[in-house]
């Protein structure tokens, strides 16, 4: 992934502006910096959510030519401060439906386990807690591969157990080739590159 002279507006205001940076398959790059400063923006410009006001992002795989654009939803998946599940389905169905909608090849295994929510699976997420709720939003990861992934402040609500899996699904993704940019206050437990991101 490349990203060359990025600039983003938001709400009239600039938040940032000239921002360049490459990523390879099997690195990480660790987005910091206080609130406001862009962090959420840059992973949601770099999901195709919003617009840059400048500059452009490409993201380069196999049988695609340099320089082409890339379809977000075939590329990556986006993890945002919203877990994105409907109270009345059940962990198993919100599983099922993401399965669906994203297709592609999926990852072996239940995704189910990956966090630990095979005893939940049958359970309205509306009786789910804060963490819980998380812990299937990030399931999301294992339903089809991605191979990059945006993750905004994804350890928001989890205990430290379920931390520690997802650094290690996290891990396992970058020894695999794929990519992961994460906006954080916290250490993930990930080596990766820093960019640490100031207000405008």
């Amino acid at each position: 992934m490349r990203a060359r002279d990025l600039a983003c507006v938001r709400g009239g205001r600039l938040v940032f502006s000239g921002l360049d940076f490459t990523l390879e398959s099997g690195e990480a790059l660790l987005l910091t910096g206080p609130n406001g400063s862009g962090k959420s923006s840059l992973l949601r410009l770099i999901a195709g959510l919003v617009e840059a006001a400048e500059g452009s992002v490409r993201l380069e795989s196999a049988g695609q030519a340099a320089g082409e654009d890339f379809d977000p939803g075939e590329m990556l998946h986006y993890i945002g401060h919203l877990d994105g599940v409907k109270p009345s389905m059940t962990p198993r169905e919100t599983l099922g439906f993401w399965r669906r909608f994203l297709g592609g090849a999926p990852v072996p295994g239940d995704p189910l386990d990956g966090f630990d929510l095979r005893r939940l699976a049958d359970l309205p997420v509306a009786y789910l807690s804060a963490g819980q709720k998380r812990r299937l939003a990030l399931t999301r990861l294992l339903v089809a591969h991605r191979p990059l992934w945006l993750l905004d402040e994804p350890t928001v609500a989890l205990d430290a157990e379920n931390v520690a899996r997802l650094a290690a699904l996290m891990r396992a993704h970058l020894v695999s080739g794929g990519m992961v940019v994460a906006a954080t206050h916290l250490d993930l437990g990930l080596e990766g590159r820093r960019l640490e991101m100031g207000a405008a």
